[in-house]
């Protein structure tokens, strides 16, 4: 088995948010092996950088060849590496041993710190970028690599391609975080060519340890074995995740959240394996359930926690619903993320009330299953589609909230038991609510034997 191993070459963040912190934490993210070879120590936090110690040049490049000669390096990558001495330590290095290389160009900290030696700058642009496979400058050091400013997207193509005209490093993403406009668009230049990536604009202040994120990202990835284009494409996905999560710790600039890409992934894994046993519950109580269902059939959602859950994609439903067949029940499709709107939006609304209840179940209504709900405890609430404003009705997919919302303002809680009795063209519909999709099958299935539906 080949295990991936990328080796960080930066600096120590003591509070945990950028330098080889977040890069090793990136790495893990990945399934990548983390090595390290620290080069400065920092006193710093979301606010500044109190203070930094710059380790000696050989023991920089002890570093390198200890791990290089016996574990290996598939691909590494720079963060602040301060001086003069320390940059051409490290060329030597990479030179000798040969592994890729990424080049985050590190000058000038989030907090305003500086990070690179002015009389550094040379060393670091004729001595280290042209051995890089790739480098990741943003907007501001783009400028000083270019001597030219940069004002527009056509400017950072212009700054990129006289960059390598200039090192002879053959590719450059230029982070477009620092520039204006209404999506984030990095430059790509790669062999003579040049490609725009988009991602959605993240209004935040909490971008600290993003550079090193997303260099350790491509670093990873190439790690991996992905082509260089494939893995900064997949880099920009996972930085735009760790960006849209990120952890509002500190007072300053707050880190981004490496780890929600592992998160994430692990919670729809969980989400679907619970929503699977629960969905072989309600099958096996068929008999029940048929008697249950409504003319739009039954679906049965559960979201991701918050704060991953954001969109009906985030919530996993039953393609095509749940349909009776005969005197039983039967799911359409196994569960999937995005297989539901209506119930999707119903979950999403009453989360934003009470983020424990990420599960939701539709019933046919019948008023014995809701005075079942109220003898056995539960909250019960309702709202009248008739009531609705035609404001929200002209917008597509914003009844269901509005009524979520009525039915909760109505209790003054979130209630666990949510009821309809229709409009023209609209079934009247019970929806119940619970922390898994678990718990709400069961609470059907009280509510069954209760009102006389299951014996």
């Amino acid at each position: 088995m080949r295990i991936p191993k990328a080796l960080t070459i930066a600096g120590s963040d003591s509070g945990g948010g950028a330098g080889i912190q977040a890069d090793l934490k990136t790495f893990s993210a990945l399934g990548v092996y983390g090595m390290t070879a620290i080069t400065a120590v920092t006193a710093q936090n979301t606010l500044e950088v109190r203070e930094s110690y710059e380790l000696p040049a050989s023991l920089v490049k002890a570093q390198i060849e200890a791990v290089a000669e016996d574990l290996g390096v598939d691909a590494a990558k720079t963060g602040m590496l301060y001086s003069e001495s320390t940059i051409r330590a490290v060329a030597e290095a990479v030179q000798r041993y040969g592994f890729p290389l990424v080049v985050d160009p590190v000058m000038v900290a989030k907090s305003g710190a500086r990070l690179l030696k002015p009389e550094a700058f040379e060393a670091l642009k004729d001595s280290l970028i042209p051995l890089a496979a790739m480098i990741t400058p943003n907007k501001g050091e783009a400028e000083a690599l270019s001597g030219m400013k940069i004002s527009s997207l056509e400017d950072a193509e212009k700054a990129a391609r006289k960059i390598s005209a200039e090192t002879g490093v053959g590719a450059i993403l230029i982070k477009g975080g620092h520039l204006e406009g209404g999506e984030s668009i990095d430059i790509l230049y790669f062999k003579e060519n040049l490609k725009r990536l988009r991602a959605p604009r993240i209004k935040t202040e909490s971008l600290h340890g993003s550079g090193c994120s997303l260099s350790a990202a491509i670093t990873a990835w190439i790690a991996k074995g992905e082509p260089l284009p494939e893995a900064v494409a997949k880099a920009k996905e996972f930085i735009t995740a760790a960006i849209r999560f990120s952890l509002p710790l500190g007072k300053g600039f707050s880190p981004v959240n490496p780890m929600a890409w592992v998160e994430i992934s692990a919670e729809k894994c969980r989400v679907l394996s619970e929503l699977s046993q629960a969905l072989t519950l309600l099958e096996g109580e068929g008999e029940v359930f048929a008697k249950l269902t409504p003319k739009v059939q039954i679906n049965l959602v559960y979201s991701l926690p918050k704060p991953y859950a954001e969109t009906i994609k985030d919530v996993a439903g039953i393609p095509s619903r749940i349909v009776r067949i005969g005197r039983k029940v039967k799911a359409s499709a196994p569960p999937a993320f995005g297989a539901s709107q209506h119930l999707a939006r119903a979950i999403l609304k009453i989360m934003e009330y009470a983020p424990e209840l990420r599960s939701a179940l539709n019933l046919k209504y019948d008023g014995r299953l809701v005075e079942a709900a109220e003898d056995l405890g539960f909250k019960v609430s309702h709202y009248n589609r008739r009531e609705e404003p035609e404001e929200v009705k002209k917008v597509e997919g914003a009844t269901i909230p509005w009524g979520v919302g009525r039915a909760v303002e109505r209790l003054g809680q979130p209630p666990d038991l949510i009821y309809h009795l229709g409009e023209v063209g609209k079934e009247p519909m019970i929806n119940l609510f619970g922390k898994t999709p678990l718990e709400v099958v069961e609470k059907a299935l009280k509510l069954a034997l209760k009102a006389g539906f299951k014996t």
